[in-house]
């Protein structure tokens, strides 16, 4: 009687013990899924532009400019507009009855829209007032983060981030970089990181897990991945402060407005110390 009554525990325990490994995987292909459209649209983007401008021309400070804002776009279009279709023909056949999505012949939400994207309404006061809090607090993380990785030989915190642009800019060069990596980046990449991956992410684990362990979990993953993907030690420990602290405005306000604002404002003083002052 015992034996049967373990077994039939055991058979019940299997069920939920499947369906929190196809989370799992799920989380993993959605990271995956992500870093490959980075690095695929930037691949994509420098071959092209290599094959018809030579590697001279490519270098130059504009065409190089021209590459970074064609890489984040590409990429973001990939995310929010081809996954979705993927996702949707891979599933199941995608179905339209008196203009709605069916899934099976039942209704269906959208696969991706703002309130997943964390673009819910518009920017508020408290999106605004909430960013210098957000830039001192990632500023002062990521500075504590360097601190103890700063105790491995193998890491130099004083490493230039490469970002394709020579220090030395002309007028015109200076307002294109400045567009690019302190407007076109910073959007682009809370979209497709705290938005899309985040917004994903995060209620996916929260139905097999608390809601504190899955935003703990979900802000973690979001990060780590943020940092691997700038591919250089140092600026990944500090973008992963970064991320962390933007993910917790994400959570706070509902939105990625506060956390564009911070990003801008982060990117605004490298460029000004590296381009303006000629600090780096």
């Amino acid at each position: 009687m015992m034996d049967k009554k373990t077994s039939l525990k055991q058979a019940r325990n299997k069920v939920p013990q499947k369906q929190r490994w196809r989370v799992i995987l799920k989380a993993l292909l959605l990271l995956v899924w992500v870093a490959a459209a980075v690095i695929a649209a930037q691949l994509v983007v420098g071959y092209l532009m290599l094959w018809i401008l030579g590697r001279e021309t490519f270098l130059q400070p504009v065409p190089t400019a021209i590459y970074s804002a064609l890489s984040y776009i590409l990429a973001l279009v990939w995310i929010l507009f081809v996954t979705p279709k993927i996702t949707v023909k891979l599933k199941i056949e995608n179905e339209t009855k008196n203009g709605k999505r069916l899934l099976n012949g039942k209704l269906a939400p959208k696969v991706t829209n703002r309130e997943d994207l964390g673009l819910k309404g518009l920017p508020t006061w408290t999106d605004i007032g909430l960013t210098p809090v957000g830039f001192i607090i990632a500023t002062l993380l990521a500075a504590g983060l360097v601190a103890i990785f700063n105790i491995f030989p193998w890491f130099d915190a004083e490493q230039v981030q490469e970002v394709g642009f020579s220090i030395y800019l002309t007028g015109f060069e200076k307002i294109v970089a400045f567009l690019i990596l302190v407007v076109v980046a910073p959007i682009a990449e809370e979209l497709i990181f705290r938005g899309w991956l985040y917004g994903k992410l995060r209620p996916m684990l929260s139905e097999k897990m608390s809601d504190w362990a899955s935003m703990m979990i979900s802000i973690f993953l979001v990060s780590l991945l943020f940092g691997i993907i700038h591919l250089q030690w140092n600026v990944g420990v500090n973008v992963f402060a970064m991320s962390i602290v933007l993910c917790g405005l994400r959570e706070i306000t509902g939105t990625i407005y506060a956390g564009i604002l911070t990003h801008m404002i982060k990117n605004g003083v490298a460029f000004y110390l590296l381009y303006v002052l000629g600090i780096g």
